[in-house]
């Protein structure tokens, strides 16, 4: 990351002013060409962030950056990215919608020597894949079970405790990853009664939201503890991400979870959404798992310029990720558990919200 640092640094000096708005319109030209950002939708605060963060790092390079957004549309998603090959760009980022759609356009990108970086989520069922910027996922999932184990004294409490398992879209790689992370803490505790999954319902193809679509995770909350609790509470609920948690807890609370009596259960979270770490200070979702997506940035940036440089991209992962067709060269940044009593340090402290933005 050093060398990157030094690279930027350099380039500000350099580069032209560029700028990108979210309908891929490009401006002033810079010397660098132009890189082609695939992302998947602007409904989680999260993808805008990455967007926008990547697009600085672009230009301090020099580089004009074409970005769409498919709003969760995988033909849209596609046809975006065939009109960036035949716009011969550069290179492609690209933070898929759905993982196995993409084959054939990339074969087109790679027949154009078009380089592809899949970002965050892994690309799958394609040899056209030059590089992969993400986090740990698996470490993701286990910093959620572990935050229930925490929360509830599983090590030393008697339980049994009343829990539920939600996951992330089927078709995004990177559910399966949270999931099993989760479960390799989570499944002891189930398999000796001390975690009761009252539904029943434990397998990723039951527990999967399609498209982490907050909506559909809420109604599902809610037909659980109509079907399965009756008078029974729920002491846990395993969220893959903020906004599902936050329709979790709205769902909870619909049902009077929240009031005297009957306190919120334990909702776990990731990417530090600001609307859940406002929640998380509140002290109605327990933790979220903090992505800094200005670093991840850093990453696919850095990887991009190198292919296009001839340099070799920092790798820190050889092995993990084999999409089905090869294993990609991946970079894995490490995720943060953020919850009540870390979130100022981590958060605030460290520049990625302010106080007054949480306090709003």
């Amino acid at each position: 990351m050093a060398r990157w640092v030094a690279w930027a640094a350099t380039a500000a000096l350099l580069a032209t002013t560029a700028a990108c708005g979210g309908d891929g319109e490009t401006t002033t030209a810079a010397p660098g060409g132009v890189i082609g950002l695939a992302m998947p939708t602007k409904t989680s605060e999260r993808w805008i962030a990455d967007g926008e963060n990547m697009v600085k790092q672009f230009e301090l390079l020099g580089y004009r950056t074409d970005m769409q957004y498919a709003d969760d549309d995988i033909q849209r998603q596609v046809d975006q990215i065939d009109a960036m090959v035949d716009a011969k760009v550069s290179a492609l980022v690209i933070g898929a919608i759905d993982g196995t759609a993409l084959k054939s356009v990339l074969s087109k990108a790679a027949s154009a020597d078009i380089p592809v970086i899949a970002y965050d989520r892994l690309i799958r069922d394609s040899g056209d894949i030059d590089y992969y910027a993400t986090f740990d996922n698996y470490k993701v999932g286990v910093e959620q079970g572990g935050a229930i184990v925490d929360a509830l004294k599983l090590k030393t409490a008697k339980g049994p405790f009343n829990i539920e398992l939600f996951a992330g879209s089927p078709d995004d790689n990177n559910a399966t990853f949270f999931f099993n992370g989760a479960m390799s803490v989570l499944k002891p505790y189930i398999s000796s009664g001390k975690l009761v999954v009252r539904s029943g319902e434990t397998k990723f193809e039951r527990v999967g939201i399609l498209r982490w679509d907050n909506a559909v995770g809420q109604k599902r909350m809610a037909g659980l503890l109509k079907s399965a609790y009756g008078s029974a509470k729920v002491d846990a609920v395993l969220a893959p991400n903020d906004g599902i948690a936050r329709g979790i807890l709205a769902a909870l609370e619909e049902a009077g979870y929240g009031t005297k009596g009957r306190p919120l259960p334990v909702v776990t979270g990731q990417d530090a959404e600001l609307d859940s770490v406002k929640l998380i200070a509140a002290g109605k979702q327990t933790q979220t798992v903090y992505k800094d997506t200005r670093e991840l940035a850093k990453v696919a940036v850095q990887m991009t310029d190198a292919v296009l440089t001839d340099e070799k991209p920092m790798v820190n992962d050889t092995k993990q990720y084999h999409n089905g067709v090869e294993i990609v060269p991946t970079f894995l940044l490490q995720p943060v558990n953020v919850d009540q009593s870390n979130y100022e340090r981590v958060l605030v402290d460290g520049g990625y919200y302010t106080a007054e933005q949480i306090a709003a």
